[in-house]
């Protein structure tokens, strides 16, 4: 039978599509100048870092926005830890010193683990506090995987080197000497966005504003709709590009 989606909030969608649009073609430009070695320095520009915060940001915020319409948000999250397991696996086999540890798609399913849990408390806190008490937790918490607390990129305190001792720790924020993941995002500070993203669709609510989702753009609704696949393809296919236009072509 084929899918109403008269009723859904495409524009949801449509946002997740765009930020899946800007994440493919981000790690089109990685694979060339990273992976190809091109441009060695890419990902230090600033142009590039505020990009990739921009396609995180997007992401993990419409994940907390959707827990509100998961009927199977426990079913979700270890899918999508499954996914971002498999994602490790992958590139510690094929590209180990690109390797992912603990990258978004397993911030993503443990945050939607953790949120349902919640969800009954987080429901009962006024949306403008939570949403402004989990934006200052993000910023007081963002330098904690670089081992201070501040604000955003001003170190107030160092935390003490003992949290940083325990390998596993890592998914935690607390990474330890070596540790290395070209796709980071442990839950100290991440999960407060997701956060964030679950009372803003609160406020939203609040504001009587659901109407403003209802429409979108279908072809980037489509995408958003089958954002994990994609996300799960997009690699393999981008990589077999690049040895098309590199290896078997030799552009340079």
């Amino acid at each position: 039978m084929k899918k109403d989606f008269s009723r859904r909030l495409q524009m949801i969608d449509t946002l997740r599509g765009f930020a899946l649009l800007n994440m493919v073609l981000f790690h089109f430009f990685y694979d060339i100048f990273m992976v190809y070695g091109l441009d060695p320095k890419w990902s230090l520009h600033i142009g590039t870092i505020v990009w990739e915060r921009f396609i995180c940001v997007s992401f993990i915020l419409l994940s907390g926005v959707s827990l509100h319409f998961s009927k199977h948000a426990y079913r979700r999250g270890l899918i999508v830890n499954a996914c971002g397991l498999l994602v490790t696996l992958v590139t510690a086999v094929a590209m180990p010193g690109q390797a992912v540890w603990f990258g978004v798609l397993n911030l993503i399913g443990c945050s939607m683990l953790i949120g349902r849990l919640c969800q009954p408390v987080l429901d009962k806190i006024d949306p403008f506090a939570g949403a402004a008490a989990s934006l200052a937790l993000f910023a007081v918490f963002y330098g904690v995987p670089e081992r201070y607390i501040g604000f955003f990129a001003v170190k107030l305190l160092t935390v003490p080197g003992s949290f940083y001792q325990f390998r596993y720790a890592a998914f935690l924020g607390f990474p330890s000497e070596g540790f290395r993941s070209s796709d980071y995002f442990p839950m100290i500070p991440w999960i407060f966005m997701f956060l964030l993203g679950c009372f803003l669709w609160h406020i939203v609510r609040r504001l009587r504003a659901e109407e403003l989702f209802r429409r979108g753009l279908r072809p980037l609704s489509f995408l958003g709709r089958h954002s994990l696949v994609i996300y799960l393809a997009h690699q393999p296919v981008l990589m077999g590009v690049c040895v098309l236009l590199f290896d078997v072509m030799g552009l340079r």
